[in-house]
């Protein structure tokens, strides 16, 4: 019997008793095949032998393969750095206002990517307000420093977060037992709680190198000449027309991040085996005091950090009522008053984000139910694409869909943006409700069906509202996301179809940085909105499943 055969004859034994589960499973495989696969089928069919070797070949494709590998280095290891150093000083340093400084990183992370590109213009850039107002230079940090600077204080954020919770599960005791057996408390860090905490920094700098590597809107806007793969792979396609370039840009760039995903989850794993008999806070014991000297230095450090944060949106407000900035600081209203001319934009985004949150969520639900609670076949086939876009840059799945839509014939942009957005976001909802599944404990399934519930009914009448909490968590953050997003979409963007963080660069290339400042500033309160409303909701929910 051939493998087909054995597939099919393993799907009737698993599936003839629930046809409705036939095709759930039908429709999840269809979407991860026609909009995952198929358009990176199209990327690698695209290129010809020539233009391989006229890559290969040429000076200017290598120089921008090295900026963006030196690039990609300098910036993880910077936003690492400063992520692990941030969390120590939160999580173990005993440091003044720490539940204060604990949420600068979380208000960074859910502010629009592009705020950070669009600050450094406003602070650093040749006309900004500490190079020119407070430091008199007339310099420019456009290039390699001034997308040093951007990128790392655009994911430390994350390195924070993966941090700190490694940090907060090392067990008290271990750190005074070591000081007890008479190791003093540099040397306790350096051979107790730094090993402990490699798990968190392996994979904080294994996931924010991929998000370098594929960052479109940091490079598009303060890179300058300083030539990168994302920005190129878009510039070869739109400026030359060059699909071909533009597709084997795209792969040089895709292979280090699949390399790199595929050593996040080996890395993760293994380390998460290793550490497993390590305790959690449960005990009584608590970290040791730092000596003072430290204490201090880690205040100081987290309020620069804080400083730099707070100032980048201090400069998208203080630009959204300047008239000229840099040049006419008089107060102003008209950018926004020019926000009205922005309605479809903003309409677009917060339409197509919500869309694509929706379908994200709902995708990765049904798959991460079949591959976790069900006996489906391709379990393993469904699990690697759901997952496989956080592998992929932005602007290469951006490329795909271009490609493949041009392919088909199929040219409804608002469809596409939504489904680019969608697929984007998906393996973070998909590993949220994978891992909410995989803690229920399958005696509640079987209960549900001895009742006479089919499988789909046991999907959303029982499991979903378990996990109800993990898929409003997996629509807020593609929301907020899909609001400013910018690398794959910006491929697919039509006249009829604009978005605002598409407006938003193209105004800041243009000079207007007012306009640009006052849609930065509405977008981001928008996301804090969401997420403001998002936990009034889960507080009235849990109050009155008290009561």
């Amino acid at each position: 019997m051939d493998r087909d055969s054995k597939i099919t004859s393993a799907f009737r034994r698993r599936f003839e008793t629930s046809p409705s589960l036939t095709i759930v499973w039908t429709g999840v495989c269809l979407f991860l095949a026609i909009f995952i696969a198929f358009p990176l089928i199209c990327v690698l069919l695209t290129p010809s032998a020539s233009d391989f070797v006229q890559v290969a070949q040429s000076a200017i494709w290598k120089k921008a393969a090295l900026n963006t590998l030196y690039e990609c280095l300098c910036s993880t290891f910077l936003a690492v750095l400063i992520g692990y150093i941030y969390a120590y000083a939160v999580v173990r340093g005993h440091i003044p206002c720490a539940r204060f400084f604990s949420l600068i990183p979380l208000i960074h992370l859910i502010t629009p990517p592009f705020v950070g590109g669009l600050s450094f213009i406003l602070l650093l850039g040749k006309n900004g307000f500490i190079t020119s107002k407070v430091l008199g230079l007339d310099v420019s940090l456009y290039g390699f420093w001034g997308l040093l600077i951007a990128q790392t204080l655009c994911f430390f954020p994350v390195a924070y977060l993966m941090c700190s919770q490694t940090l907060s599960a090392i067990d008290g005791n271990l750190e005074q037992a070591a000081q007890s057996l008479g190791a003093g408390k540099v040397r306790t860090f350096f051979k107790l709680i730094l090993p402990l905490s490699m798990p968190g920094i392996t994979s904080s700098a294994l996931f924010i190198a991929v998000s370098v590597m594929s960052d479109f809107g940091n490079p598009m806007l303060v890179a300058g000449r300083f030539r990168v793969l994302a920005v190129e792979i878009y510039t070869q396609l739109t400026g030359w027309v060059n699909g071909g370039f533009s597709a084997v840009l795209g792969l040089f760039l895709v292979i280090p991040s699949v390399i790199l995903f595929i050593l996040q989850n080996r890395m993760a794993r293994r380390d998460m085996e290793r550490t497993a008999t390590i305790g959690g806070r449960s005990s009584e014991a608590e970290a040791s005091n730092p000596h003072p000297a430290t204490r201090v230095l880690l205040t100081l450090f987290c309020l620069f950090i804080t400083a730099c944060v707070l100032a980048q949106f201090a400069s998208i407000i203080a630009g959204s009522f300047q008239k000229i900035w840099g040049v006419n600081t008089a107060f102003t209203w008209n950018h926004i008053k020019n926000l009205a001319k922005c309605t479809k934009e903003i309409r677009n985004s917060l339409t197509f984000a919500l869309e694509g949150a929706l379908l994200s969520t709902l995708i990765a639900l049904v798959a991460s139910y079949l591959v976790y609670r069900t006996n489906c076949p391709l379990k393993k086939t469904i699990d690697t694409l759901s997952q496989l876009p956080a592998a992929v840059p932005g602007t290469l799945f951006g490329l795909a869909f271009t490609l493949a839509s041009t392919k088909v014939g199929y040219h409804n942009s608002a469809v596409l943006i939504v489904i680019a957005i969608a697929v984007g976001f998906m393996p973070f909802s998909y590993r949220i409700l994978s891992s909410a599944f995989s803690q229920i404990k399958p005696s509640i399934d079987e209960g549900a069906r001895s009742l006479g519930a089919s499988r789909v009914k046991v999907l959303y009448a029982v499991l979903v509202p378990i996990v109800g909490n993990g898929i409003s968590n997996s629509i807020i953050y593609d929301f907020i996301r899909g609001v400013g997003t910018m690398s794959a979409v910006i491929f697919l963007v039509s006249f009829g179809t604009p978005l605002a963080s598409i407006k938003i660069l193209n105004l800041a290339e243009q000079g207007f940085w007012g306009d640009a400042a006052a849609l930065a500033l509405l977008l981001t309160l928008i996301t804090f909105a969401a997420v403001c409303v998002w936990k009034l909701i889960q507080y009235l929910i849990g109050r009155s499943r008290k009561d």
